[in-house]
C-alpha cells in the first residue's frame, strides 16, 4: 500500500464513527504484565508494496493488528491502539474501493479493556510505534492520557503536509494532550526502573519506535511495530516501498537486532499472526 493509499483508508476509518536514559541491565520489577489484544486483522491481495525489491508482488498475505497494554505498579501504558474500533460496526469489515485490502475488527479495544475493569480514561500513558492508522486508529480515545512520542514523529504529526495528506483525523485529539517528547537518541525509560523502555527505530516513519518490556518470569519481549511487517521481512530485510527512509530502516534493523541480542528478548513482529499467537491469549498476561 502506498502512503497516499494508507491515508485514504485513514479517512474512511474516520468517517466510520524530558527523556530518561534506560538501563538495559535493570532487573524486572514485580508486577509487570503484558497483555496482547487483537485490535484488527488485514488481508492483502497483493503485498507488493511491502518490499521495494519486487519480491512480494502478487503475493497475498494476512496480518494481525494488535494493541498492547503494559501494567506496571506505577501505572498503565497502552502501546499501539490498532484499527479504529468503528470498523467492528461495519458488516463484513472495511474494503476500501479499488484496493486489494480487507480490514476487520472483531472485538473493540474498549471491550477488551473493559474485561480488565478499565476504560480509556484509566490509562495513564499512551505511546505508538508510529502514527499510521493501523497503529493509532483509536488514539483519540486516549487524549486524557500522557502521550509519550518521539520528537520527530510529533513534529510531523500536525504539520501542514500531514494535514494536507489527510493523516491527522485518527489522532487529532492528541494535539492538546499532555505530551512527553523523546529527544535525542537515548532510550526512554517509561517507569524509571528499566522494565519498559522505548527505543528509536526510524525509517518506516521519521520517529518510528520499538518497545522493550522486561517481565519477571518470562523475560524480555521486544515489540517491533512496522520494522518487519511481514513474516518474510526480518530474514530477508525487506523494506516497504512507502517507508520514509530506506537507509534509516536498514540501520534500525541492525540496531534492533543488537538490542534483542543484548537483552535476550523475544522479538515480536507485530503484524505476524504466529508471533501474536505465541503470546498468552487475552485476557491472560505475559508476566
Amino acid at each position: 500500500m502506498k502512503t497516499l493509499r494508507l491515508w485514504s483508508v485513514c479517512l474512511a476509518l474516520t468517517a466510520c464513527a524530558s527523556t530518561n536514559t534506560a538501563s538495559r541491565t535493570s532487573p524486572a520489577a514485580p508486577g509487570v504484565r503484558l497483555y496482547a489484544m487483537d485490535c484488527g486483522r488485514v488481508q492483502l491481495g497483493d503485498s507488493g508494496m511491502m518490499a521495494d525489491d519486487g519480491s512480494m508482488k502478487g503475493v497475498a498475505s494476512e496480518g494481525v493488528i494488535p494493541c498492547y497494554l503494559i501494567r506496571h505498579p506505577k501505572g498503565d501504558l497502552l502501546w499501539d491502539s490498532g484499527l479504529s474500533e468503528s470498523i467492528a460496526d461495519l458488516p463484513g469489515g472495511l474494503r476500501p474501493e479499488g484496493q486489494p485490502v480487507h480490514f476487520e475488527v472483531k472485538k473493540k479495544l474498549t471491550a477488551s479493556l473493559g474485561e480488565l475493569g478499565l476504560a480509556p480514561a484509566d490509562i495513564e500513558f499512551v505511546s505508538f510505534s508510529h502514527l499510521h492508522f493501523d497503529h493509532a486508529g483509536n488514539a483519540n480515545l486516549f487524549a486524557g492520557s500522557t502521550w509519550i512520542v518521539d520528537a520527530e514523529e510529533r513534529d510531523g504529526a500536525f504539520s501542514e503536509q500531514a494535514v494536507r495528506r489527510g493523516e491527522v483525523p485518527h489522532y487529532s485529539a492528541l494535539e492538546r494532550a499532555k505530551t512527553v517528547r523523546i529527544e535525542g537518541d537515548a532510550a526512554y525509560d517509561v517507569f524509571g526502573d528499566g522494565t519498559v523502555t522505548i527505543h528509536q527505530a526510524p525509517g518506516h516513519t521519521p520517529g518510528h519506535t520499538v518497545l522493550l518490556v522486561k517481565t519477571t518470569s518470562s523475560g524480555a519481549v521486544l515489540l517491533t511495530g512496522d520494522l518487519w511487517p511481514l513474516r518474510q521481512s526480518r530474514e530477508r530485510r525487506l523494506v516497504p516501498v512507502y517507508n520514509f527512509n530506506r537507509e534509516q530502516t536498514l540501520e534500525s534493523m541492525k540496531r534492533v537486532e543488537a538490542l534483542a541480542k543484548d537483552s535476550h528478548a523475544r522479538v515480536v513482529r507485530e503484524h505476524v499472526p504466529e508471533d501474536f499467537a505465541a503470546l498468552p491469549a487475552f485476557p491472560t498476561p505475559l508476566e
